[in-house]
């Protein structure tokens, strides 16, 4: 386990556990993301006390996740995020190797910033293969949602192992997704982040989580971040000059 690995989970250790009933959904939410390191973690832990849980799942608090994102042949999706489209969407499957099973995921950005995710059980198919019942969710979800028509090829272009620790504020409906050990892969190359870092994701439904207020006060400010983006960077070489400030203190470019 990495620096961060080990981090995470005594912090995960020392805060009471909650069950996934008692974790707020918020499919729609507003998302704010910083990548920091491990002394800058453990301080936002020591501000946190004992506002925050944990999310439990039988004996474990610090979850294995793999994502497998699906694009066009021309990088449709990862195209409209580098151009900061504001219409946009991302499809995945995520596999919850801790139980959980399976999901298709599809993210939409909408007009006013907001993060809307769209999801269905997938357990039955390959977390690298899109069904015909998976492409039609994807078209429907695209119409109805945003208005526009999904692409007629979505193929799978890489994959993204983590570690993840799931933080639930106790007096409102926010949470704290806490991400280690980030490792990127498309079947031929594989690059790693930075074992000594850690990517959160504050989610609220109005952008204005205690996590937030917290972390500006550490002279921490968000960063525009996406897994699936930084990793098509990282691993193909394309252009990403708004991630770059980013990926050279999360990978060891």
């Amino acid at each position: 386990m990495s620096d961060a690995d080990v981090l995470m989970a005594g912090v995960a250790a020392g805060l009471p556990p909650v069950g996934l009933d008692d974790v707020p959904e918020l499919m729609s939410r507003m998302d704010h993301k910083y990548v920091v390191g491990v002394t800058t973690m453990a301080r936002l832990a020591a501000e946190l006390g004992g506002r925050f849980s944990v999310l439990r799942i039988g004996t474990l608090r610090q979850f294995r996740y793999t994502s497998t994102y699906f694009d066009t042949p021309d990088l449709l999706t990862f195209r409209q995020h580098r151009q900061e489209r504001r219409r946009r969407f991302k499809v995945r499957t995520r596999t919850y190797l801790d139980g959980g099973g399976r999901w298709l995921e599809l993210k939409l950005n909408g007009t006013r910033g907001s993060t809307d995710k769209h999801r269905i059980p997938y357990d039955a198919a390959p977390a690298c293969e899109l069904t015909a019942e998976a492409m039609r969710f994807v078209g429907e979800t695209l119409v109805n949602e945003l208005g526009m028509a999904a692409p007629e090829t979505l193929g799978p272009v890489l994959s993204t192992d983590y570690r993840r620790v799931t933080l639930i504020d106790r007096a409102g409906k926010a949470r704290l997704t806490c991400d280690t050990g980030l490792f990127c892969h498309d079947g031929e190359r594989g690059v790693p982040a930075r074992r000594d870092r850690v990517l959160l994701e504050s989610k609220s439904a109005d952008g204005r989580a205690v996590v937030d207020r917290v972390l500006r006060g550490l002279g921490v400010r968000p960063v525009s971040v996406s897994k699936y983006c930084v990793a098509v960077a990282v691993l193909r070489g394309v252009p990403a000059n708004r991630w770059q400030p980013v990926m050279r203190g999360y990978f060891r470019l």
